[in-house]
């Protein structure tokens, strides 16, 4: 089953449950709006086509939320004047689920939400308390592994670190560099 639709200027094929983003309609997001253009329509009977519009054929759909389309970028230039404006440019829209499509006579009844069920929610209370319990054996567990972790060293010193840099020989005394003077001259002799 399937329709297209006109809606701001363009046409749309649609089929129930299709999501489509349109130009922006005037209603409230999770209000139901009924799109009454509809060029055509096909059903398990055939293809119906309007001239221009098929006659009493509507098309119902569900508005999810506003929004404004991806930003466009408007260039003008004309060449040898130097003109150039640039701006930029987002679409109002509104984004459409498509509930259902109605040939003449029909009336589209909106789905009614399950109701919640109360037996659901005692349950939760009941797996808080289960949950509660497995957080303090892990916290047990936690405090048992801690003396463990602060008998290693966290933090290496700084001797590990990096090697040790060399130590420089003491300066040497007048005697010293006399005693080296003469076993130089010794060598060379």
């Amino acid at each position: 089953m399937f329709a297209v639709i006109k809606t701001g200027g363009k046409q749309y094929r649609v089929s129930p449950r299709d999501v489509i983003q349109v130009e922006r309609l005037s209603s409230p997001a999770g209000e139901v709006v009924e799109l009454t253009d509809v060029l055509a329509m096909g059903r398990e009977d055939g293809v119906t086509l309007g001239q221009p519009l098929v006659a009493g054929a509507r098309v119902a759909a569900t508005v999810l939320e506003h929004r404004r389309a991806d930003k466009i970028i408007v260039f003008r230039k004309l060449r040898r004047k130097n003109y150039r404006r640039t701006r930029g440019h987002r679409q109002n829209q509104t984004v459409l689920r498509i509930e259902e499509i109605l040939a003449e006579g029909e009336t589209f009844t909106p789905p009614k939400p399950e109701p919640k069920k109360k037996a659901a929610k005692a349950k939760k209370p009941a797996k808080k308390k289960a949950a509660a319990k497995k957080p303090a054996s892990a916290a047990r567990a936690k405090s048992a592994a801690k003396p463990k972790a602060a008998a290693k060293p966290k933090v290496k010193t700084a001797a590990a670190k990096k090697p040790a840099a060399k130590k420089k020989a003491p300066a040497k005394s007048e005697s010293d560099t006399a005693k080296s003077d003469t076993s130089k001259d010794e060598e060379t002799s």
